[in-house]
């Protein structure tokens, strides 16, 4: 069945709403990176992953995904609550005392659809290998899906999993990198560059496709295809996302200026004008 690319849409503008107003709240929180992966984790839980019913740790028989750069907790509570996986009205606890929708997400709140903490940085794809190497053993051919920010990759940790994950053939795994080239205290490439970042998973002997237009929902669709075509062949996939931080609201994107800092009231209603409410605001 075609997706239907402007409900994608609309579902992504309402996640920016939630972004923004959630942060807002609170003052409190990272909204440049939750608005540039807005349409990826759309695409991902409304439209490429196998999702069962309900929620259980296992995720046995189903697609399963991490978040590595947990810092980007308000897009991905919103795409979850929006997937059914809590109540939407729970998204006006984010940061809050007592919340099970802490500033980086937790497990042992319990909440539906986290299946790893995170927040601290580089340990994401380790525990992705470990859970598709239990599919492996378990005979489960559903896939794992991970996502990282690239000033994430500065950290030893990745290398070490990136380099186990294909001397094992970890070959039911799809790890995104979030390439928006920003990171909290300023572009990746003068805080500690990446160099070539293809060139460097292809010398780790990972299959790698990017996917240029990063914020479109038609060019996610089309190259996470791709990217899952790839799988079961020996080889771990690697997609660089190519995506603008601050993605929906334009004076929040091309800059590292709102990694990690909340819109006042006059930015909140600017923000909100560029992104109409379509599915129904918390």
């Amino acid at each position: 069945m075609k997706s239907n690319v402007q409900q994608l849409n609309d579902f992504s503008t309402q996640v920016r709403r939630d972004i923004l107003r959630m942060v807002h709240a609170v003052n409190s929180g990272h909204p440049g990176g939750s608005l540039g992966c807005t349409e990826f984790l759309t695409a991902l839980y409304q439209e490429i992953m196998h999702r069962n019913e309900g929620f259980d740790m296992d995720g046995k028989n189903e697609d399963l995904f991490f978040l590595s750069n947990g810092h980007i907790s308000p897009v991905f509570y919103s795409v979850l609550a929006r997937s059914g996986y809590f109540p939407i009205s729970e998204l006006s606890t984010f940061r809050k005392l007592n919340s099970r929708l802490q500033g980086h997400p937790t497990t042992h709140e319990g909440l539906p659809g986290v299946r790893m903490a995170s927040g601290s940085l580089g340990q994401g794809l380790s525990v992705a290998i470990g859970a598709a190497h239990a599919k492996k053993l378990n005979n489960d051919s559903h896939l794992v899906y991970s996502l990282h920010g690239d000033g994430e990759l500065q950290e030893g940790q990745n290398w070490e999993a990136i380099m186990y994950a294909s001397a094992k053939k970890i070959d039911n795994l799809i790890a995104t990198i979030d390439y928006n080239g920003q990171q909290i205290d300023g572009s990746t490439d003068e805080v500690l560059t990446l160099g070539n970042l293809k060139a460097k998973f292809e010398a780790f002997d990972w299959e790698v496709l990017e996917i240029k237009a990063g914020n479109s929902i038609e060019a996610i669709l089309d190259g996470m295809a791709q990217a899952k075509a790839k799988t079961g062949k020996g080889k771990p996939v690697c997609v660089l996302l190519h995506t603008v931080m601050g993605h929906g609201v334009d004076f929040m994107m091309h800059t590292h200026a709102w990694h990690g800092k909340a819109p006042n009231d006059e930015q909140l209603a600017r923000g909100l004008e560029q992104n109409p409410e379509t599915l129904g605001d918390y």
